[in-house]
């Protein structure tokens, strides 16, 4: 039976990375496109839906756009907040911390994501699926050396701590769904342009390498990985 796959965020650099993929896929029937900002047409195979993750009303509605008993195979979540063009950047020191960055930061990469998951959950398929959400390596707490990046580090830890919650809850009500974060590595994109410079050309992907890889993984999870954090290459991230 062919797939049905839901990508939201798919207007980003890596969410049209993995609409691409996924488009290349035999066993993919149909695919789900939700963005802020759709400019793509609608397509046998593809079908846009405008959606704001820092609105639940947003949400709520982009639900009600789906046709009666839509099950999805895979839900990927590709959304995301490091910087912008305004007043949020990594912190460096304590003396950056700010409210209003916290905020902002939180909502995109953790509230988001967790309302996400309240109204994508029940739309999973009762066979295998895969909920999937973009994480990153510096939301472990074990791993870091380095401190800074208040706002971007915390609320990647948060969302790792969502993930296994929804892993926990959703196993006994859906014992086949599987939840997990994934660590896309160094994606050139509008995301990691400022820091490139500090990046070696071998270790800075194009989206389109980043998604195949994350796909892979995807493929290859079993329902024993559920709640737990991969990078790009199938490794384990601890806590």
């Amino acid at each position: 039976m062919k797939k049905t796959v839901a990508i939201i965020g798919s207007s980003g650099a890596i969410g049209s990375a993995f609409c691409k993929c996924l488009l290349l896929d035999q066993s993919i029937e149909k695919i789900y496109k939700f963005a802020r900002n759709n400019i793509d047409k609608d397509s046998d195979n593809e079908i846009n839906i405008s959606i704001d993750i820092e609105d639940e009303d947003s949400i709520k509605k982009a639900i009600e756009e789906l046709p009666e008993n839509t099950r999805f195979d895979l839900i990927f979540v590709a959304t995301g907040i490091l910087h912008n063009d305004d007043n949020i950047f990594p912190e460096k020191s304590i003396k950056d911390i700010s409210i209003d960055k916290l905020k902002k930061v939180f909502m995109v990469n953790t509230f988001g994501p967790t309302l996400l998951g309240k109204y994508f959950i029940p739309l999973l398929n009762r066979e295998k699926s895969v909920f999937a959400f973009l994480s990153a390596r510096v939301g472990s707490i074990s791993d870091n050396v380095l401190g800074g990046w208040y706002s971007y580090r915390a609320s990647k830890t948060a969302l790792n701590q969502i993930i296994k919650n929804f892993s926990i809850e959703v196993k006994r009500s859906n014992q086949n769904a599987i939840f997990v974060g994934l660590q896309p590595g160094t994606v050139k994109s509008y995301l990691s342009k400022p820091f490139e410079k500090n990046v070696k050309p071998e270790n800075l992907f194009t989206p389109e390498y980043s998604s195949e890889k994350m796909l892979e993984v995807i493929n290859s999870l079993k329902i024993e990985d559920s709640g737990k954090i991969f990078s790009w290459d199938g490794e384990e991230i601890q806590p």
